[in-house]
């Protein structure tokens, strides 16, 4: 088990909780007016020097306290959201619903794991020798034949930076599950989760009701028929 540097985490834990923080304010600013590349700059500009300040004055210090560090995956997807908001793209997925999948379903395990239900060690394989290196090898190679593939590019970009933050410098915490998930990352891949289930359940919805207006009222139908019929019954009684 090979740890980060004190020095190192410090530094990733203020850039890290800075990127985190901008995207944030990003998401939620909901001027009439669209977010200019200088406003943008400005947002990152002010986070970066706020997590920066020493001690217990920065905001760091007390997100450290409550989630410890932000995942190299987190990090990245934040940054990708910054990129996409810098280019213009306002509507984009932040969160492939196969990613949220696949990072709920391991947040689930590793959790319970964590708190002592399942007791199988998996949390704590991230820090060995054999496990942790052949995922990130496993992992390094998928994310590049996506992004030559160009099959979801910004994700894999974001996943390929996670690994090799861990496999180069150890960060964030030396442990491999650490570089690719934490809590905040955890709930953001339910609410995608939840988020996508409701919008094709509203599409099923809209489709339903688009099906029904398409079909025929029986009574319209039989109109016609009716109408033939009681003229016919009229020439029989007027032929009488």
């Amino acid at each position: 088990m090979i740890l980060p540097a004190l020095a190192s985490q410090i530094v990733y834990g203020r850039v890290g909780w800075a990127i985190v923080a901008a995207t944030v304010v990003c998401t939620l600013w909901r001027s009439a007016v669209p977010m200019s590349r200088a406003t943008l700059a400005a947002i990152v500009a002010g986070a970066l020097a706020v997590m920066a300040l020493p001690g217990n004055l920065s905001p760091a210090w007390y997100l450290g306290l409550a989630f410890q560090y932000p995942s190299g995956l987190l990090v990245g997807c934040c940054l990708l959201r910054l990129t996409q908001r810098w280019n213009g793209s306002r509507r984009s997925q932040a969160m492939p619903q196969m990613l949220a999948g696949v990072l709920a379903l391991a947040g689930l395990l590793l959790y319970l794991d964590a708190l002592g239900v399942l007791t199988r060690g998996y949390y704590y394989a991230g820090f060995g020798g054999t496990v942790a290196p052949l995922v990130a090898i496993v992992l390094a190679v998928a994310c590049a034949l996506a992004i030559i593939l160009q099959h979801s590019r910004g994700h894999a970009a974001a996943l390929l930076g996670a690994v090799v933050l861990f496999s180069v410098l150890r960060l964030p915490t030396g442990n491999l599950w650490d570089a690719l998930l934490d809590p905040l990352l955890f709930g953001w891949a339910i609410v995608a989760l939840l988020a996508g289930a409701r919008r094709r359940a509203g599409r099923r919805t809209s489709g339903c009701v688009a099906a029904n207006d398409g079909e025929p009222v029986p009574g319209a139908a039989l109109q016609p028929l009716a109408a033939e019929h009681f003229s016919s019954l009229k020439e029989q009684v007027g032929g009488q």
